[in-house]
């Protein structure tokens, strides 16, 4: 349990098709309560695999009525006028703070003409936007958000098994962030990231409900950050990004 907050920029709420008995909002509640997190934002499962409108709108009533959750959108590449239609639909309710795209379920890689057209259009909303990256894909980001320049774009997973090309994307471009979950990890990735990219950009995600927190929390204490830069990654760096900092100590001085 930390002296401080814990923000958990990449959150799911609801089952997945794997093998796993997981879905209910209180799976949620009870590993925040486990590993000390004070705020998680999370995406509906169900809008990132196959249904984003849909998922949206069962999230948004899962946000309603618990204040330690805020929402990503779900963005479908493949479907922008659904996107737009959700970022009017729910703007002004307080319950999303960013956008989520995935890369794998729509089949659309970051370098595909889908993605150039869905980041034009969330520029526009000037979205923070949390981005599935595994692999070189990473290194496409910082050309898209030099096209984008209102756009801030957290790269999930950091690259996964190309952390380093994530932290080569990042060290170049302050609006790129960074955060570790993944289903796969390598002895000293966190270390190597924060050598090389500004604290300012680092932070912390899980992946859960999909991914128990264990995974992300030992990565990073692996790491042995200096307390000012771990105190960064784990909620400052996102309190700042998603104007989440009264909210979080708010929920950390209720444990």
């Amino acid at each position: 349990m930390k002296n401080h907050p814990v923000i958990d920029v990449h959150g799911h709420w609801g089952p997945w098709f794997f093998a796993m008995d997981i879905g209910d909002v209180a799976e949620n509640l009870r590993v925040m309560d486990e590993w000390g997190i004070s705020l998680q934002i999370v995406s509906a499962s169900e809008a990132v695999t196959y249904d984003a409108p849909g998922g949206n709108a069962k999230l948004a009533e899962i946000l309603a009525a618990n204040p330690r959750l805020r929402g990503y959108l779900v963005a479908n590449p493949n479907d922008p006028a659904a996107t737009e239609a959700d970022l009017k639909r729910y703007a002004g309710s307080g319950l999303f703070c960013g956008v989520k795209i995935h890369t794998g379920y729509p089949r659309r890689e970051i370098s595909s003409p889908q993605m150039r057209d869905t980041f034009a259009l969330l520029d526009e909303y000037a979205a923070t936007i949390l981005i599935h990256t595994w692999g070189g894909d990473v290194l496409d980001l910082p050309g898209l958000l030099a096209a984008n320049p209102r756009l801030r774009v957290i790269a999930a997973h950091m690259g996964a098994n190309r952390w380093d090309l994530a932290a080569e994307a990042a060290r170049g471009c302050d609006r790129l962030y960074l955060e570790p979950s993944c289903s796969i990890t390598d002895a000293g990735q966190v270390a190597h990231v924060a050598a090389r990219v500004p604290a300012t950009q680092l932070l912390f995600g899980t992946d859960a409900t999909l991914i128990d927190p264990a995974v992300s929390f030992g990565l990073v204490e692996d790491a042995a950050l200096d307390p000012a830069t771990a105190e960064a990654l784990y909620w400052r760096n996102a309190a700042a990004l998603f104007d989440l900092a009264a909210p979080a100590q708010a929920a950390y001085a209720a444990r």
